[in-house]
């Protein structure tokens, strides 16, 4: 058996009678976890493709860990892209077996006659199993845990192998068949926010049974529950992806509402040290960012507490230095390292990808300094050029989110026929903004911060951007919305 698959049954027949998920201010425990994924362990059996399509609730997580204990792969479905993209997702996947609630497979119609389905209720009921009429053999996916999908910003969504060493690696340490597990439930509870059909969320949700620790699980992140759930419970740190930090610091929240949080981590996205800065003079609780990504497994980069407090003014903007056991390099269109503080690709071993990984190059673009740390400067495949010049969307995106009215914005590329393309942005306005600035009052903002070039063309100012499970801005979406719009 994989250590992680061992890690999970362990922790959940630690003490079954002790709370181990909150959801909607009502508690479930280990063993209900247990027993509920054991029945989808006995259902799938060993080494099956399993889709799920992720929700975030109690019988979901337990249908992951189910899968995850028997050793099967778990394939990542989110049905919230649709009926029709999920059916078509489904046909070209051919699974064996696939498992949602039961409004969602309602949804869907009649099953394949080659997959077997299975309808969760709530936790503690049975699964409605209904097999396969014509199964087909199923090649499998072996080592894989979850076969998970991106998040999709810049077009759809792709899907990436986690193999169980890998996250095992992560959530367990570096050395996960020796590591030794848990001998009681941890102290102290903590909130996953994040949506399961993200690898955020999955990983949140490992980690936490990794550790035998009990957690809250939200539907989504919504700053009612989300602040309900850190006055109750009082955690030391919490995660916060940038478009919801951004909501935690422009809303009326004071101190002591979160009274007991020492340290905010925030990864998914770029963040800006100015709202790192403006959260910390509010709150009095540093934000230590983080660079991570899907094909990762988790992250690679960070900031650490002790770093925060001795190199932030030096080093504001950055991302953090390279996380234990994992390396960063930047290199030049030929594959050369640069040296430091030299813009290029950046290229990382994870360490959660052990001894002997090659190189992985990502695309974006980077430095890093004498000391090891690292800056994200953009997507090397996003940049634009605009007669000549290039601007980088993340620099525009940073500048217009320091406008005191501005909760949120997005920067894309639109044809132009002569400058061969322009930037344009889509805008999020807080919602006290007063005065509501228009096109004219933000390009002149801009025009302080920014080169004349980099001022995007066009200003869509909307109640809420577009944004992907992980809270990323949806840049497909965007670019829709003003392929529509003329220009």
């Amino acid at each position: 058996m994989h250590p992680l698959s061992r890690r999970i049954l362990d922790v959940l027949a630690l003490d079954p009678a002790a709370p181990a998920l909150q959801y909607r201010g009502a508690w479930s425990t280990w063993g209900e976890l247990r027993a509920a994924g054991a029945a989808i362990a006995d259902a799938v059996g060993p080494g099956a493709r399993v889709g799920i399509m992720l929700r975030n609730r109690p019988a979901h997580v337990a249908a992951l860990l189910g899968v995850l204990s028997a050793g099967g792969t778990v394939v990542v479905i989110n049905p919230s892209r649709g009926d029709e993209r999920t059916r078509a997702d489904l046909r070209s996947l051919g699974l064996p077996v696939l498992i949602g609630s039961a409004e969602d497979l309602a949804a869907l119609g009649t099953g394949a006659p080659g997959t077997t389905t299975i309808g969760l209720g709530e936790l503690g009921q049975a699964p409605a199993v209904h097999p396969a009429t014509d199964p087909a053999p199923d090649p499998g996916r072996p080592g894989v845990a979850v076969w998970m999908l991106t998040s999709g910003t810049t077009g759809p969504p792709k899907r990436v192998d986690l193999g169980y060493d890998m996250l095992a690696r992560s959530v367990i340490g570096p050395d996960p068949e020796t590591a030794p597990a848990p001998t009681a439930p941890r102290r102290g509870v903590a909130i996953v926010n994040s949506p399961l059909v993200h690898v955020g969320g999955v990983f949140r949700v490992l980690l936490c049974l990794s550790e035998a620790r009990p957690f809250v699980l939200l539907d989504r992140f919504e700053l009612g529950p989300w602040i309900a759930a850190v006055r109750e419970h009082r955690p030391r740190a919490v995660s916060l992806v940038p478009a919801a930090l951004r909501m935690v610091l422009h809303s009326e929240l004071t101190r002591a509402d979160l009274a007991g949080v020492q340290v905010v981590t925030s990864g998914t996205a770029p963040l800006s040290a100015e709202d790192a800065e403006a959260f910390a003079d509010k709150f009095g609780i540093p934000v230590l960012t983080s660079y991570a990504a899907t094909e990762f497994g988790g992250g690679v980069a960070g900031w650490t507490l002790a770093d925060h407090r001795q190199h932030w003014a030096a080093k504001r903007g950055s991302v953090g230095r390279a996380n234990p056991g994992a390396r960063l390099r930047v290199v030049d269109e030929t594959g050369a390292v640069l040296p430091a503080d030299t813009v290029g690709v950046l290229e990382v071993i994870p360490a959660q990808l052990g001894a002997g990984a090659d190189w992985l190059r990502t695309t974006d673009l980077a430095r890093i300094d004498a000391d090891g740390f690292l800056w994200i400067l953009g997507r090397a495949d996003q940049a634009i050029i605009r007669g000549g010049f290039k601007v980088l969307p993340d620099d525009v995106r940073a500048a217009l989110e320091t406008h005191p009215a501005v909760r949120g914005a997005a920067v894309v590329a639109r044809p132009d026929p002569r400058l061969g393309e322009i930037p344009v942005a889509m805008v999020e306005l807080r919602e006290d903004a007063e005065p509501i600035p228009g096109p004219e009052a933000l390009a002149d903002y801009l025009g302080q911060r920014l080169a004349r070039y980099e001022i995007p063309a066009e200003f869509a100012v909307v109640a809420d951007i577009p944004r992907t499970p992980s809270g990323k801005p949806d840049l497909g979406a965007v670019r829709a919305h003003f392929a529509g719009h003329g220009g």
